[in-house]
């Protein structure tokens, strides 16, 4: 049997429960697996079910747990459910040392005034990204949280927004014109 343990912030529990537990009968009926919640250390197991279809389910399930413990909304992180929805999470600690302030200025970074470089991000991605605590989580498809990771990387590193906005646009370029011409054939 298949497991997976994923520690979820206490404040975070209620929204991955749901009211009246709606929310963890969904991914365990969904996905064919079975969460143990501890609510006192915030600790969730996640069993595969015998007989369970896919043995990936229990990936889903914790990436699913995960996304709504660093902050997404259980509608969000349902996105995880389709196999074209992936999750991406990134710790700031890795790439500011032990400085609080530091870590305080790289995330007023990526949310930007009034949150206008995370909505910058997102638009140009097609992705869902949410800062919670000392980590940056992305929700999208394989390309777009890929190229959502690598402009919150360059802008950790300290590039100009600027640069960030012209490769994320010239990104999305590139795509539209590999799609239009596989279309052209």
């Amino acid at each position: 049997m298949s497991e997976e343990f994923v520690k979820v912030p206490q404040d975070r529990l209620g929204a991955l429960i749901g009211k009246d537990g709606g929310f963890k009968r969904i991914i365990e009926k969904k996905l064919s697996v079975k969460l143990n919640i501890d609510s006192e250390e915030g600790l969730v197991s996640i069993f595969q079910k015998d007989g369970a279809d896919d043995p990936l389910n229990i990936w889903k399930a914790r990436d699913i747990v995960r996304a709504v413990g660093r902050g997404f909304s259980f509608e969000n992180a349902s996105k995880i459910f389709s196999d074209n929805y992936v999750f991406e999470m990134i710790y700031l600690p890795e790439y500011l040392g032990k400085s609080n302030k530091a870590w305080e200025r790289q995330r007023g970074r990526i949310i930007g005034k009034e949150g206008s470089t995370r909505k910058i991000i997102e638009d140009l991605t097609n992705t869902e990204i949410c800062i919670y605590g000392k980590t940056v989580s992305i929700i999208g498809d394989l390309d777009g949280v890929a190229d959502a990771k690598e402009a919150i990387e360059m802008l950790l590193e300290g590039k100009p927004h600027s640069i960030v906005y012209k490769f994320l646009e010239k990104r999305k370029k590139d795509k539209v014109r590999s799609f239009e011409s596989k279309l052209a054939f």
